[in-house]
């Protein structure tokens, strides 16, 4: 059912969705994991899980977070960017002196959550780890997790030379020990947020190019490209799309689109893609019939996906009608 499990998984339909999102570093709170609870397979219904505390480290922050079903049925994992901008030293200095962990917790109920747990990734010429996400692969029976880092020469211990975000990964099976990092999408120029689905022994990413825009060299700057592969760790991906949120066919785009989030759309026809106008509109939701379609339109039926407002960057996972019904039932007492 969702993009981290088994392949006989894929085709079943979900009964609702869960949302893992933050709010934004312009509240206090906002750097806290939440959870919103769509309990009808159209995803044009939202409830804010409550009785489910706000995830973050002790006197941290957490921010984008990543749903990953166990692709042996055991649970869930939970993946953030250990990050807090609110009451900080501001995003220059996160970038090149932010944390190199991820923020790692694990649930079977995905009520009751066990973490943070820090796992260092990167080494010290690294200035940060940035939106993981994880995907499974099927024919090495491992997860592929990867994120966004700046990396400075061992001669610049102080990371003030220039420096770019890239796509790092990493191999691991349980979520608790992981491979070497290695680089993984480096385009010469930065790019962040990548996304992983896989179809019909396909892998599509889609990743943000984070260059500034107004440029000649960069007419994508702050929207997001399409690649695919038949080998998920390779190198260099085939280019499908550019540009994507821009909008098409005579519909409105959007004015900037990160954190993509990709899954079958709800009508069982063709794919959903949310894109988070950060500053903007929040999630707004874009179709396709295929995957490697050159062109996603915003949904024009506003009953197809309504997303709530004020949810930044985060992760949707499908699930069945007992996981739906486990997460509307009131938390045990004393729970």
């Amino acid at each position: 059912m969702p993009q981290s499990a088994p392949r006989d998984h894929q085709a079943e339909r979900p009964a609702g969705y869960l949302f893992a999102h933050f709010a934004g570093e312009h509240r206090p709170d906002g750097e806290r994991i939440r959870f919103a609870l769509s309990d009808t397979p159209r995803m044009d219904r939202w409830t804010e899980l409550e009785d489910v505390p706000p995830l973050a480290p002790v006197g941290g922050g957490a921010r984008d977070p990543y749903l990953v079903r166990a692709a042996d049925g055991s649970g869930f994992h939970l993946l953030a960017t250990d990050l807090r901008i609110h009451g900080g030293a501001g995003w220059e200095q996160a970038i090149a002196h932010g944390s190199r962990d991820l923020l790692v917790w694990h649930s079977a109920d995905l009520r009751e959550w066990d973490g943070p747990h820090r796992v260092e990734v990167m080494p010290e010429q690294a200035g940060c780890v940035w939106a993981p996400e994880a995907v499974y692969d099927p024919d090495r029976e491992e997860y592929l997790v990867f994120w966004a880092s700046t990396v400075y020469p061992d001669d610049d211990p102080g990371h003030e030379s220039p420096s770019y975000q890239r796509m790092y990964r990493a191999a691991t099976k349980d979520f608790r020990t992981f491979g070497e990092a290695r680089v993984w999408v480096d385009k010469g120029y930065p790019v962040i947020d990548s996304t992983v689905v896989e179809h019909e022994g396909w892998f599509y990413r889609f990743t943000k190019d984070e260059r500034l825009p107004g440029t000649a060299d960069a007419p994508d700057a702050k929207f997001v490209f399409v690649e695919r592969s038949r080998d998920l760790t390779a190198p260099a991906y085939e280019p499908v799309a550019q540009g994507v949120g821009r909008g098409a066919g005579g519909l409105p785009g959007l004015a900037h689109a990160e954190g993509p989030i990709v899954l079958p759309a709800p009508d069982g026809r063709g794919w959903l893609l949310l894109l988070d106008e950060f500053l903007g509109r929040g999630y707004v939701p874009f179709r396709a019939d295929r995957l490697d379609s050159p062109v996603w339109l915003p949904v024009a039926d506003p009953e197809f996906c309504v997303l709530p407002p004020g949810l930044r960057h985060g992760s949707v996972l499908p699930l069945t009608a007992a996981e739906c019904a486990g997460l509307r039932s009131p938390a045990p007492a004393g729970a």
